[in-house]
C-alpha cells in the first residue's frame, strides 16, 4: 500500500510534522523523520544504528541540511543575493534554497524546504518530491535489512536556465539514543583513498567519535568542513511530551554535487558502521525483496491487511543476548517487553504466516521462564532479567496454542509442555509479586508497590491504577489456561497410545482431569465473583484491600474475558459485555481504559511527565484493546456474515488511522476525551498485532479453536 502527502498536508511547518515515517532493519535499528524530513523529538534520526541488538541504539545521522545553490544567471537584470526566492514566472531568483526543514530555537527560525516541497511518499520507504525554478528533485531513502547502512539518493533533473549544485550537510550526534550531544565531544573525520571499500568509484572517508566509527561512500564530492555544532534544534513532539525543547548536532563534512543547465543526475551516498558498503540499488533490492516475501507469506490481499502486515515487519529484531528473534515494542521509545511481546506475537507472527519467527520467540521466554514467571525485562550488559509481570506467562501459553491452531505442530508443544505445566504449577503454589492462586482457585496478584498487570504506571509511591487482588483479565487469561492445558494433556494421552513414536505422552489421565477440574472451579467462581448484574458487565479487579472505587470500575480489560476462545460466561453475558464496553468505551482507534462518567477520568494525555503518568490508563485510548473487541464481537454473533461486515465497515476507520502519526503504522494511544491525535509511540507493535488478528479472523469461515484440536 503506497502512502501519498501533499502539498496541503504541510499546508504550515507545524502541520507537517504531525505525519512521519519508519523503517527499521531487524536489529533494533531505525530511520524515522517527519514527512517534511525534520527532527521533531530527539528520539528521531536518518540512520539510528544498533551496535548490540536490540537496544543498544546510537543515533549516528540526526538529519540532513540540504541546499540548492543556482549558478550565475543566463539572463540579463537580475541581481544576486545571498538567499533565494522564486519570481511570479517560476524563475529562480538568488543563489541558495533550502531543501531540508527544521525548527529552531527561537520559535520561527527555520529552514523551511517545505515550501518547495510537492510530494510525499511512502510505500517500502520514503520518497519526496521538490520543485525550485525548474529543477525538481526527488530524494530517496533506504535502510538495508540486517545492517546499520543507510542509502540517500537525490536525483536531479535540472530544467532551469542555471547549472545547480545540491550541498548536503549530515548533521551528527554518535550519541545513545536520547540522549545529548555535548559540546566537548570529539569528532575525526577522513576523506581520501584509504577510506571505506566501495563498489561504484567516486569519493568516500569516514567519522569518529564517542568510540564509534561511521563509514561513507558517495559518487559526489566529499569535504572536510571545520566542526560546527547546532545548538537550537528544536523538538516539538518532545514539548508536548513535557521533555527538552533543544537538542545539539555536529556538521564536520559536506557533499557536493553539481548538474549543468538542461542535465539530470543523481547524487548517492550511503553510510554504515561496516567498512564494506554496498550501492544505493543493493539496499533498495535488499529492502524490496525482504517486503515483498513478508508480504507474500502473510497472503493478505485487503489494503488495509496489507499494511497492517508489512507494519508488523517492522517490530521484528535479533536479540544478541538470546541468539533468538524478538518483538520491539514500540517506536521511537520502547524496548523490548514480555507482555507486550506475548500480546503482539500472534498477530504479528502467527497472522502473518510466520511461524519460524514465532517458535524462536517463544523458545527464548521457554529459555528465561523462573518460577512459573516469564520476563518482562530481558538481561543487557549482564544484568539479570525482570519478572514483574502476572500476564506474561499465561499469555505464553496461550499463544503456544494459537500457534498450534494454525501449525497442528504438536512436537513443538512437546517441547514447550513442560514450561507450561511449570507455570500452572508455580501460580497454584504461589510464586513472586503476589502471584498466587488462592482458596477459590481465582489468581490474585500484586503487593505493595508493584504493578504486575499492563495498566502498571507507578509515580514514586503512588499507583494511579492500583488493581491488586483479582484482575478481571489475569483470571481470564488463567481459565483460558487451564482449558488449554487439559485439552493439551488429552491430546498427549491419546498420543501416547496412537503416536507415541513421534512425540510420545504429555501428561497422564490425572493431570488432563486434574486441568479440566480446576477450570470448571475457575469457571464458576470467576461468574460468581465479577459479573455485576447493575452494570451489566464485568467488575475490573476484586480488590485485595475491598476497594469497591476500583473494583466496580468499567474498563476495557473485560473485553479478553469475552474475546478468548474459551467462554467464563453466558452467552447472553458475553453480549452484555460486549456492548457496554462498546457504549462506554469504543471509539474507532480505539478503547477508553476508563468510563469517562468516571469521577477519575483523565481526558486529556499530556505535559510533564507526572500528568501523563496519571492519565496513562485513567481514561486514554488505546489502540490495541479494540482488536479484543471486535474478536468478541464477532464470536457473540456467531462470525455471521452480517457481523462481519460491521466489523469491516467500523475497520474503515484504520485507514485514516494509518497516515495520521506514522505512515503505515498504528499509534499507541489517543486522548481520552477527543481521541484525534495519536501519541505515545507512533508505531506499536500490540496495536498492529492485535488488529491483524481481526483482519485473519475476517477472512477465515468462523472460529478456529477446540475442534481443530486433534491428533
Amino acid at each position: 500500500m503506497k502512502f501519498t502527502y501533499g502539498k496541503k498536508d504541510w499546508m504550515t511547518f507545524e502541520r507537517g510534522e504531525e505525519n512521519c515515517w519508519l523503517m527499521t532493519n531487524g536489529l533494533g535499528g531505525f530511520s524515522s523523520l517527519s514527512v517534511l524530513g525534520s527532527c521533531s523529538r530527539n528520539d528521531q534520526a536518518m540512520l539510528m544504528a544498533c551496535v548490540q541488538p536490540p537496544n543498544h541504539r546510537y543515533n549516528m545521522i540526526h538529519r540532513l541540511e540540504e541546499w540548492l545553490e543556482f549558478g550565475p544567471a543566463c539572463g540579463a537584470g537580475e541581481r544576486e543575493s545571498g538567499c533565494g526566492s522564486v519570481s511570479a514566472d517560476g524563475r529562480a531568483r538568488g543563489r541558495r534554497f533550502a531543501l531540508s526543514s527544521q525548527a529552531f530555537q527561537p520559535p520561527g527560525v527555520r529552514e523551511e524546504g517545505f515550501v518547495h516541497q510537492t510530494l510525499f511518499t511512502y510505500e517500502d520507504y520514503p520518497q519526496w518530491r521538490y520543485l525550485v525554478g525548474g529543477v525538481e528533485i526527488v530524494r530517496t531513502a533506504a535502510l538495508m535489512q540486517g545492517k546499520n547502512t543507510v542509502g540517500i539518493t537525490w536525483r536531479i533533473e535540472n530544467r532551469s536556465d542555471r547549472p545547480v549544485t545540491l550541498e548536503v550537510l549530515p548533521h551528527l550526534q554518535f550519541v545513545p539514543k536520547g540522549a545529548r550531544l555535548s559540546r566537548e565531544q570529539v569528532f575525526f573525520t577522513q576523506i581520501g583513498d584509504d577510506g571505506p571499500e566501495r563498489c561504484a568509484g567516486g569519493e568516500g572517508g569516514r567519522i569518529k567519535s564517542n568510540g564509534l566509527c561511521l563509514y561513507f561512500h558517495t559518487n559526489g564530492t566529499a569535504e572536510a568542513v571545520p566542526k560546527r555544532f547546532c545548538e537550537t534544534l528544536y523538538y516539538a513532539d518532545d514539548v508536548r511530551d513535557g521533555k527538552m525543547a533543544l537538542g545539539r548536532s555536529a556538521v564536520t563534512h559536506r557533499l557536493r554535487y553539481t548538474v549543468a543547465a538542461g542535465a539530470c543526475g543523481t547524487l548517492e551516498a550511503v553510510y554504515g558502521m561496516e567498512e564494506t558498503l554496498p550501492s544505493m540499488e543493493e539496499i533498495l533490492q535488499n529492502v524490496r525483496s525482504f517486503r515483498a516475501a513478508w508480504a507474500a507469506r502473510a497472503g493478505y490481499t485487503e489494503p488495509v491487511a496489507q499494511a497492517l502486515s508489512l507494519a508488523a515487519s517492522q517490530f521484528i529484531s535479533e536479540r544478541a543476548s538470546t541468539g533468538k528473534p524478538t518483538i520491539l515494542a514500540g517506536f521511537p521509545f520502547f524496548e523490548d517487553w514480555g507482555r507486550d511481546t506475548m500480546i503482539a506475537l500472534v498477530g504479528c507472527c502467527l497472522s502473518t504466516r510466520q511461524y519460524a519467527l514465532a517458535e524462536g520467540i517463544l523458545e527464548t521466554f521457554m529459555a528465561y521462564c523462573r518460577k512459573g514467571l516469564m520476563p518482562n525485562l530481558f538481561p543487557e550488559g549482564g544484568q539479570e532479567p525482570g519478572y514483574n509481570t502476572a500476564d506474561a506467562s499465561l499469555l505464553f501459553i496461550l499463544a503456544v496454542y494459537a500457534y498450534y491452531r494454525r501449525t497442528k505442530n504438536m512436537a513443538f508443544v512437546k517441547k514447550a509442555w513442560p514450561v507450561m505445566a511449570d507455570i500452572v504449577d508455580w501460580y497454584r503454589r504461589g510464586t513472586d509479586f503476589g502471584i498466587r492462586m488462592d482458596e477459590d482457585g481465582l489468581i490474585t496478584a500484586g503487593q505493595g508497590l508493584d504493578q504486575v498487570t499492563w495498566m502498571d504506571v507507578r509515580v514514586e509511591n503512588i499507583l494511579p491504577t492500583p488493581r491488586h487482588g483479582k484482575p478481571v483479565e489475569i483470571n481470564a487469561y488463567w481459565y483460558n489456561a487451564l482449558r488449554i492445558m487439559a485439552l493439551f494433556a488429552e491430546a498427549g494421552v491419546l498420543a501416547d497410545r496412537a503416536q507415541a513414536a513421534d512425540y510420545g505422552a504429555l501428561a497422564d489421565r490425572a493431570q488432563a482431569a486434574d486441568y479440566g477440574a480446576l477450570a470448571d472451579r475457575v469457571k464458576a467462581r470467576f461468574a460468581a465473583l465479577f459479573w455485576n448484574e447493575k452494570t451489566g458487565c464485568l467488575r475490573d479487579v476484586i480488590a485485595a484491600d475491598g476497594n469497591a472505587g476500583a473494583q466496580d470500575q468499567i474498563r476495557c480489560n473485560q473485553i479478553w474475558a469475552v474475546s478468548l476462545p474459551f467462554s467464563l460466561l453466558s452467552p447472553e453475558q458475553e453480549k452484555q459485555v460486549t456492548e457496554t464496553v462498546f457504549r462506554r468505551l469504543y471509539t474507532p482507534c480505539g478503547l477508553r481504559s476508563l468510563d469517562p462518567a468516571d469521577p477519575e477520568f483523565h481526558p486529556f494525555y499530556g505535559g510533564a511527565q507526572l500528568d501523563r503518568d496519571l492519565a496513562y490508563h485513567q481514561g486514554t485510548v488505546w489502540t490495541f484493546p479494540l482488536g479484543g473487541y471486535y474478536l468478541a464481537y464477532l464470536k457473540v454473533n456467531g462470525y455471521s456474515e452480517t457481523a462481519k461486515a460491521r466489523v469491516r465497515e467500523q475497520m474503515e476507520a484504520l485507514l485514516p488511522a494509518l497516515y495520521e502519526g506514522c505512515a503505515g503504522q498504528l499509534a499507541e494511544i489517543y486522548d481520552g476525551g477527543e481521541p484525534t491525535v495519536p501519541k505515545g509511540c507512533f508505531a506499536q507493535a500490540w496495536s498492529v498485532g492485535e488488529l491483524l488478528r481481526v483482519c485473519e479472523a475476517l477472512e477465515e469461515n468462523g472460529e478456529r479453536h477446540v475442534s481443530e484440536l486433534c491428533v
